[in-house]
């Protein structure tokens, strides 16, 4: 049976425009887009109405980095698909893609089914993966061009974490060397792991413990010279190369400059880097445990530098690396020793909302606010226009977004499943009010109407920056 739901009355935000517009979904999908008060609009006959009068009606965000229940240090992230997607869908998120993990010794493929059964059935929204290559071989380059083939066509490597996810140089080459054949697209944490790893033998040698010393052993310069090094790999193997979780201005030169010669190079940045800084690692009686990930928090004066590459594009995407682990019993293994607090940071809910406070603040425009967080994701990782965007034909994923609400960020009512916030006590302008995940309503006016598997599983195409 057909089911239509008109929203109507809002500012409909794409990446490309802003018009004043009334919306038909019809059976999931946008059937169609008028001008407010249109003749068209008045033959429309819906089984719903949602009035977004003063609102916007924005497409739902696209989170292209997030670690569900990942093992890390010992212990497992603490959202799982249900918990997580319920949090991303509260912010306004629609769509995350996610990391399966290969791990040594094993194959692409074990690893990869491991995620679809923690995923299978619990997501409150869409969902795809990026496969983690732990363990580069000839056969597992082979299974790259089959994970290709059904839709995983992006590939994690790592030039830090020695003896965890590590891969050398040469590996790297041979991956990238694949991808260029097989379409898919590397993405590198790039830091130096090798060096990072001394620096952190002799600050726990020198007594120097607390979480502060997480950020200072991993040296901007060591972020810069790995950007550097990745994107000298991608130019040698003809590979386009995505950088996740820039940090650091001198990491954004490397990205500017490769850019700037016409590569095929992309950059990632997340809210924590433009919002948080060292000042939060630094928070005493080990407060600081909680802005531990990696690449970490830097000097604030890098702020400016991640902004103003948002807006000149040498970086395109902001994503969350969604990794949060509890302040009590996970992230105080590390008591007395800092290079064993679990890496990560709750923000799968609020990215959308950080974004728009950038908007206000006059950082980005609001449709830059949908392009780094809804367009330029989907498009990147191969779900658009079916993600990312309204138009006809489109998932009607759509979030009616109050751009004048007032909201104080805490963990006192957040939806993700961790004991703490990383923006406690932080006010920001706007809010998510609706939220629609294929035509079917997840949040309904601030209420959580969703379930889990209604998300489905969703294949990529390649990047469409590349075609």
């Amino acid at each position: 049976m057909t089911t239509r739901t008109l929203v109507r009355g809002g500012l409909v935000i794409t990446a490309a425009e802003e018009s004043h517009a009334d919306v038909l979904i019809e059976d999931g999908r946008i059937a169609a887009l008028a001008a407010h008060g249109s003749s068209a609009a008045d033959t429309w006959t819906p089984d719903h109405t949602v009035d977004a009068t003063g609102k916007y009606v924005i497409p739902g965000g696209v989170d292209a980095h997030t670690h569900m229940e990942l093992p890390f240090g010992g212990t497992f992230a603490s959202d799982d698909f249900e918990t997580g997607t319920r949090a991303a869908a509260w912010g306004g998120t629609t769509t995350i893609v996610d990391f399966a993990v290969q791990t040594v010794g094993h194959t692409l493929r074990e690893g990869l089914d491991a995620w679809h059964a923690k995923a299978d059935a619990k997501c409150a929204i869409d969902y795809a993966f990026h496969m983690i290559l732990s363990d580069v071989d000839q056969s597992s380059l082979k299974e790259m061009d089959l994970l290709v083939e059904e839709g995983v066509t992006s590939f994690k490597l790592f030039m830090a974490y020695p003896g965890v996810f590590y891969s050398d140089d040469g590996r790297i080459l041979r991956a990238m060397q694949r991808s260029a054949l097989n379409g898919g697209l590397i993405m590198m944490h790039a830091e130096n792991g090798i060096a990072i790893d001394v620096l952190v033998e002799q600050a726990l040698a020198r007594g120097e413990t607390d979480p502060r010393h997480h950020g200072e052993v991993r040296k901007v310069l060591l972020e810069a010279e790995a950007t550097h090094r990745a994107i000298q790999l991608a130019r040698v193997a003809g590979a386009p190369l995505y950088v996740v979780h820039v940090s650091a201005e001198e990491a954004v030169a490397e990205l500017a400059a490769a850019r700037d010669k016409g590569l095929p190079v992309f950059g990632e940045t997340c809210p924590q880097y433009l919002f948080l800084s060292t000042d939060n690692l630094a928070e005493p009686d080990f407060e600081g445990a909680k802005y531990v990930c990696s690449t970490p928090l830097r000097p604030r004066e890098h702020q400016a530098a991640l902004w103003r590459g948002l807006r000149t594009n040498d970086l395109q995407v902001v994503s969350t690396d969604h990794c949060p682990f509890c302040f009590r019993g996970q992230k105080e293994l590390g008591r007395g020793d800092f290079s064993k607090i679990p890496n990560g940071l709750p923000g799968v809910e609020h990215r959308m909302d950080l974004l728009h406070q950038a908007v206000v603040d006059g950082h980005i425009s609001r449709r830059r606010w949908v392009e780094i967080a809804c367009a330029t994701p989907a498009r990147m990782f191969g779900l658009y226009p079916k993600k990312g965007t309204i138009a006809p034909g489109t998932d009607a994923d759509l979030v009616i977004y109050d751009p004048k609400t007032i909201q104080t960020l805490s963990a006192e009512t957040h939806h993700m499943n961790v004991d703490y916030s990383a923006y406690e006590g932080k006010t920001v302008t706007g809010q998510v009010e609706t939220v629609l995940s294929r035509g079917e309503f997840v949040i309904d006016r601030r209420t959580y109407t969703g379930r889990a598997g209604h998300g489905v599983y969703t294949p990529r195409s390649t990047c469409q920056y590349l075609d």
